[in-house]
């Protein structure tokens, strides 16, 4: 069913075109203000409206053409799932290596405790729980059971090695790993804590992982020191003299480990015997990742479907709003009847878009079905490239379907966005041709889709040219002769009068049949200083000409505004630098600023190694700190490019650009690199410093470390293993963070912690030779 009808806006008119399926469209797009709760404030105007509805005219119709809640709910409600899945899975994995329930419930209980102060913390920062803050809780269950587990699993070694009681146990273990726990904290904590300092939209999104993953490694810390201890010398038990581990499955898994502890053990000493070519190897290797790092293309945030789409028309200048009226039935037909597996409704305006208001200027929002009845062939960017296809077939209009960028208040578009600005002055003839060029280039590049003009084109204007010498000589002055066209063309407003008790104003102007061809110019006079009337066709000539219908610039520059698109496989990093190149051919004075999502993207991209180095340093000073060495922290800093090795060759894989989400895994990945290094280097000091041979030292470390090491690892990898599968609603997001860390967890796991043992002996021989 299509209903037509016409909606006042402002001093605009438009014909507006509702077509309906069996089930009416759902949403309103609205704009919030500074603070508020976005679902809160849908709830309470489709609440208004509804109250409002037994006054309208039965003949009105309340329409939704565009709604964000249905996304923001199922984003959110999909990260609380990975938030319960990811606790599941690190309880699951800590029951399989501690073996014990009571052990297992200890960094369990820690959970609950670390969220809860978590919470608080972002409170009292006025932050909301959104999709970026659940992430990071995401990320923060794998890390903060870190401490709890590192200090259940020495409780339980040396109750098993030494028969100790559970609170004696307890009391030698902390004496033994509370410095190791506070250096893990400080380390997870300050590699994040630059990220709360950076401006702009990347600062705001960095600022938010910052805090909730800073403020839960302290309350993890703290818990560890504080409540950990207390349950250990009150849930764990002394374990009886006949207790046997090889036994059943745990039996296997227990000879399994020790048999791959002992192999680590022995891999490792073979490498700190024989660093130096090694090192070679830790070179290619970091060589391998920088080669990687570069290959990766840029962006500043995944693209989303988030159930809705738009639809830009756009009818030949000077085109009547039913000549462009007839182009959005077209594209109403083909939406609603060759997508209907994936789109729900649609709503079109003619006389507004994005463009500019104009006749010739239209648009059509598009309501997607619930994205569990979708698949990927009826994603909005599936319906998206098989539109651009039917789209092009319409001969009297150009139509150009668009997604809606992941945060609407920096633009309307997924894609580019960029101005060509006319630094030379070359005038608006000039700009108009460079930009036909441009266009007409980008057309053929394979590497670009969709790139368009974001406005409107230039229209038939008649000019009058009035000759000011002649006027003069005839008496008359140009603010006469403006105040005569405005009057007689526009409107001037003359007074007000009462009519039954209301004030309403006066207009004046030419009657209708007298203002309606360029010939009516000759019906008009002017009267000059000596009062004679003056006839218009004496001072002036007019012609027909193209002009812009309105004034576009750019920071002071006259501009036009070009969006587009990357292919298919193709990031908007590439599509960026391919715009780049093809404006260097335009001809000298036009120039490309970015705006938008677009210089969001490049000043994100400028960010990025002040934050890794900054970062990285204040890692430095902490482990100086700690080991109260300025060498000792190149052991733990020399293991960092051996993580970001997995997480770039993760994003390589699976095709992700090097964007804001990335950057976060980055840095989680310098600290839990770093963490596990720290776990070894500590224990390894610690004997060395007491008189043990150096490579006896190094190896009892990596043995001893080895299980807790792998304990938590393989608890944060499952933890985040739900961001790396997630699908729906905001699953670009969760595959773009979880893929990158999962990817460098592995690689400080299982390839960073055979290093760590060689790395210390290096420092050890290296700095202080003398020293022993």
């Amino acid at each position: 069913m299509r209903d037509v009808a016409r909606v006042e806006l402002g001093a605009q008119s438009y014909d507006v075109i509702v077509r309906y399926d069996r089930k009416p469209a759902s949403g309103m797009a609205i704009s919030l203000a500074s603070g508020a709760n976005a679902l809160d404030t849908i709830k309470a105007v489709k609440a208004r409206v509804e109250e409002l509805r037994s006054n309208l005219p039965d003949t009105v119709k309340v329409v939704y053409p565009v709604d964000s809640s249905p996304f923001i709910e199922l984003s959110i409600e999909s990260v609380v799932h990975t938030l319960i899945e990811a606790v599941v899975l690190v309880f699951l994995v800590m029951l399989l290596f501690l073996q014990n329930w009571r052990a297992t419930l200890i960094p369990t209980i820690a959970v609950p405790v670390v969220l809860l102060g978590t919470f608080a913390v972002l409170l009292a920062f006025g932050f909301s729980i959104n999709v970026l803050t659940m992430f990071a809780m995401v990320l923060a269950i794998g890390l903060l059971v870190d401490d709890a587990i590192v200090v259940v699993e020495n409780v339980e070694r040396i109750m098993e090695e030494e028969g100790l009681s559970p609170a004696e146990a307890t009391k030698k273990s902390m004496t033994q790993i509370t410095g190791a726990l506070v250096g893990i904290a400080a380390v997870l904590s300050t590699v994040f804590i630059p990220m709360a300092f950076f401006s702009g939209s990347a600062g705001a999104i960095y600022r938010q992982f910052s805090v909730t993953i800073v403020s839960a490694m302290a309350f993890s810390v703290l818990v560890a020191i504080v409540l950990s201890p207390s349950l250990c010398a009150t849930l764990l038990k002394k374990h009886p003299e006949n207790h046997d581990k090889n036994k059943g499955f745990f039996g296997w898994f227990n000879r399994t480990f020790n048999k791959g502890r002992d192999r680590y053990q022995k891999t490792t000493t073979h490498m700190a015997q024989r660093f130096k070519r090694y090192f070679v190897v830790y070179g290619l290797l970091v060589g391998g990742m920088a080669f990687i790092f570069s290959q990766l293309p840029g962006a500043f945030l995944p693209d989303e479907d988030q159930g809705r789409m738009m639809v830009l028309v756009s009818t030949p200048p000077g085109a009547t709003a039913g000549r462009t009226l007839e182009s959005i039935k077209q594209v109403e037909d083909y939406i609603l009847e060759q997508e209907q597996d994936a789109v729900n409704g649609m709503f079109a305006v003619v006389g507004f878009s994005f463009a500019g208001q104009a006749q010739n200027a239209g648009m059509a929002f598009l309501n997607f079905n619930d994205w569990s009845v979708r698949d990927e062939n009826n994603s909005a960017f599936a319906v998206m490239n098989r539109a651009f296809g039917a789209f092009s077939q319409i001969q009297d209009a150009s139509a150009f379907p668009i997604v809606p960028p992941p945060i609407m208040e920096l633009g309307n578009a997924t894609g580019f966005d960029m101005q060509l600005v006319d630094r030379g002055g070359n005038g608006h003839e000039a700009l108009m041709n460079a930009r036909n060029q441009l266009l007409g280039m980008a057309a053929q590049n394979p590497k670009l889709a969709g790139v368009r003009p974001n406005g409107l084109s230039d229209v038939p204007q008649f000019k009058i040219n009035i000759d000011s010498e002649k006027a003069s000589a005839l008496g008359l002055n140009l603010s006469e002769i403006n105040n005569a066209l405005q009057i007689a063309w526009g409107s001037s407003y003359v007074n007000d009068f009462i009519d039954k008790g209301r004030i309403k104003r006066v207009y004046m102007q030419a009657d209708l049949p007298h203002r309606m061809t360029p010939e009516d110019l000759d019906k008009w006079f002017v009267r000059n200083s000596d009062g004679e009337m003056v006839a218009f066709n004496t001072f002036s000539t007019t012609e027909w000409v193209y002009g812009s219908p309105k004034l576009e610039r750019f920071n002071g520059v006259s501009s036009v505004n070009i969006q587009g698109s990357a292919a298919e496989g193709i990031s908007s990093g590439e599509a960026m630098a391919e715009m780049q190149k093809l404006v260097e051919q335009l001809p000298p004075g036009f120039a490309i600023e970015w705006s938008g999502l677009s210089y969001e993207e490049q000043e994100a991209g400028s960010q990025a190694p002040m934050l890794y180095a900054l970062s990285i340093l204040i890692v430095f000073l902490c482990l100086a700190a700690l080991y109260e060495s300025w060498s000792v922290p190149f052991a733990v800093m020399l293991v960092v490019p051996l993580g970001i090795l997995g997480s770039v060759t993760a994003a390589f894989i699976f095709n992700l650009p090097n964007d804001v989400y990335l950057q976060v895994a980055f840095l989680t990945t310098v600290g839990l690199a770093a963490k596990n290094a720290i776990l070894i280097v500590e224990f390894a000091k610690e004997q060395y410093e007491n008189g043990e041979d150096l490579m006896t030292a190094v190896s009892n470390a990596a043995s001893q470390r080895f299980r807790p090491i792998l304990m938590t690892s393989m608890a944060f990898i499952l933890g985040v293993t739900p961001l790396a599968l997630a699908s729906g609603a905001g699953a670009a997001s969760q595959n773009a963070i979880g893929i990158a860390v999962m990817g460098g967890m592995f690689a400080a796991t299982f390839l960073a912690i055979f290093f760590v043992p060689m790395f210390y002996v290096l420092v050890e021989k290296l700095f202080h030779r003398e020293d022993k």
